[in-house]
């Protein structure tokens, strides 16, 4: 199984990748494709929506804190235009 979650990449400052990985690897494990970044201290976000996109429809589940990120962006409201 296939999740969307946080993997930790900034040193002194938190700044995380939003990568699609297997549930088994470890948080900081290979991923199968980097999707997006989030910055918390600067509240920045960046995301590859056609790569998350084919992720959610293959079956992928998005953590929790990956889920409010996506919806903060307004990601969900974008999906549902597009499938109407």
């Amino acid at each position: 199984m296939v999740k969307l979650r946080l993997k930790r990449c900034g040193r002194k400052q938190p700044i995380y990748r939003i990568v699609a990985i297997d549930v088994r690897s470890r948080r900081e494990g290979r991923d199968l494709q980097k999707v997006g970044f989030y910055d918390p201290i600067k509240n920045q976000t960046c995301l590859n929506v056609p790569a998350i996109l084919y992720f959610l429809e293959k079956g992928a589940q998005p953590t929790r804190t990956v889920y409010d990120i996506l919806r903060k962006a307004e990601f969900f409201k974008d999906k549902e235009r597009t499938l109407s």
